[in-house]
């Protein structure tokens, strides 16, 4: 976790959460010898597992709390997945290629995670059934911030997801205030696959 704190990851309990998870498992048996390179790597269909970096980042701008309710958008091999169920009270996560919410289901299984519950279809709609979430993350970028995430958003909620803006992709944190409105925060360039769907690119 040392390259981790040298890149700015301040918070401790998602770097403790980023050390208990093992990457390998999450990756196809060619790929694990670069499981612990600072990098994206294949996971099968289109889709990559995004650099230990990114994902501690993410993570820590979300500010988890124990008692959190996170909804996750893009789910993959479910890595993400885990490191949020470490964190918080229970993870939402939708992944739009059913092949892979079967791969992260069992990650996760084999794992011993249950605070979880996996879905595959739209994730650009959200998860109405189980709104307001006090977190949701995006690994996916979209032309803009899907409506029903902000709408489906608890008070002081954070939505952390990277975005198209003129040709470039940034990585923001929306927060709900608690008084109304939308505080929106900028992270700097990263490099995502597209968010698929109705709120997304088709």
């Amino acid at each position: 976790m040392s390259t981790l704190r040298g890149k700015g990851i301040r918070d401790e309990r998602v770097l403790r959460a980023m050390e208990a998870i093992p990457r390998d498992i999450f990756l196809p048996p060619e790929s694990r010898a670069e499981a612990y390179r600072d990098g994206p790597l294949p996971i099968g269909e289109g889709q990559t597992i995004s650099q230990p970096y990114i994902v501690a980042r993410m993570t820590e701008l979300l500010e988890p709390v124990a008692t959190d309710r996170v909804l996750e958008i893009g789910a993959g091999c479910g890595y993400q997945t885990a490191i949020l169920c470490k964190l918080v009270a229970h993870v939402y996560a939708v992944e739009r290629i059913p092949a892979l919410a079967r791969q992260a289901r069992r990650h996760l299984r084999e794992l011993g995670i249950s605070n979880v519950t996996i879905r595959s279809f739209d994730g650009t709609y959200g998860w109405l059934r189980h709104a307001p979430f006090a977190g949701i993350l995006a690994a996916a970028v979209g032309p803009e911030i899907p409506g029903p995430w902000l709408e489906q958003l608890s008070p002081n909620g954070r939505l952390v997801l990277p975005v198209e803006i003129e040709d470039d992709q940034r990585l923001l944190r929306i927060r709900r205030a608690r008084e109304g409105g939308f505080v929106r925060e900028d992270f700097g360039a990263v490099r995502f696959v597209p968010l698929i769907g109705w709120h997304g690119f088709s």
